[in-house]
């Protein structure tokens, strides 16, 4: 009997993991919407919502919140990458999202540029300025100072990069090239939130086409910008968590300091300052946004 018939045979994937192999990027997608949806329901169906379930979901939005992002982006970027990368892939994986020495000056882009971002083109509406309420600085100082970081687990920015970000952008941007995949992932990010625009509390004012429509440029810009940050910090998902909370931590900040109803009753502003910084990042990049094809996976 020969050596090569007493060595041990590797045991024969299942049909479902050949196809989560095969077709990763949609795979994914596919698992993490579906968790995510399936978790927000008892939420967007409740009285709060469409009012199909007889019982109010506010008091319970942020513990389901909280329960899909982890169902949704995180477990399915841990579910693919163990399935496609193995337990090399996942230790990757951990390491970009404690990847913490990328160089001052981006940090100093996430925590300090991104909020200017949204308070220049805040200070611009008309009316926002005469509506400046001075008292409430020093309780949304403490907000972004203190709070922030809460707000990184509550509000998503952990639990939805380390899939949009973590998994997704880096086969996106080897597929598509960075300016193409980066479109592709903010759509795909915008269109995964439409159930909560079934939530009033959630859409202000009225979940119209338009708002909607606005979401979507708003978030590709946004993800323009991210993929900029991440391909200019060797990958680092932690960086863009810290954008990602800089942003949703900013545009609360704003809408307490400048409580008028141009500003408070949508995202116009946001979706200018974002659309003018992602046009500005492509112009001096060339479309490139930073991309080095070895960069994600080096680091």
């Amino acid at each position: 009997m020969s050596a090569a018939t007493t060595m041990p045979q590797p045991a024969t994937a299942s049909p479902l993991r050949r196809l989560l192999i095969r077709h990763p990027l949609v795979s994914f997608f596919v698992m993490t919407y579906a968790l995510t949806w399936l978790a927000w329901s008892p939420w967007y169906l409740s009285e709060d919502g469409i009012g199909l379930l007889p019982y109010g979901g506010e008091s319970i939005s942020d513990y389901l919140n909280t329960v899909a992002l982890i169902l949704g982006p995180t477990l399915s970027a841990f579910i693919m990458t163990g399935v496609t990368e193995g337990r090399e892939g996942v230790r990757r994986l951990l390491r970009r999202i404690v990847l913490w020495r990328v160089g001052f000056r981006w940090y100093l882009f996430v925590l300090l540029g991104i909020p200017a971002v949204i308070v220049v083109t805040t200070v611009v509406v008309p009316g926002a300025l005469a509506s400046f309420q001075a008292t409430a600085v020093p309780s949304t100082l403490f907000l972004y100072v203190v709070a922030g970081p809460i707000f990184l687990f509550a509000g998503g920015p952990v639990f939805e990069e380390i899939g949009w970000r973590g998994f997704a952008l880096p086969r996106l941007q080897r597929l598509y090239g960075p300016l193409l995949g980066s479109l592709i992932l903010g759509t795909l990010w915008a269109v995964w939130h439409l159930p909560l625009f079934l939530i009033p509390s959630w859409d202000t004012p009225h979940g119209s086409l338009i708002d909607v429509a606005l979401f979507v440029v708003w978030a590709v810009s946004i993800a323009v910008v991210f993929t900029w940050v991440f391909n200019n910090t060797k990958g680092s998902v932690l960086l863009v968590i810290l954008a990602h909370g800089s942003v949703n931590s900013a545009a609360v900040a704003v809408y307490g300091l400048f409580p008028t109803p141009a500003v408070t009753s949508g995202i116009t502003n946001f979706v200018i300052g974002f659309g003018v910084a992602a046009v500005v990042v492509v112009a001096l990049t060339w479309g490139r946004l930073g991309y080095r094809q070895e960069a994600p996976d080096a680091a």
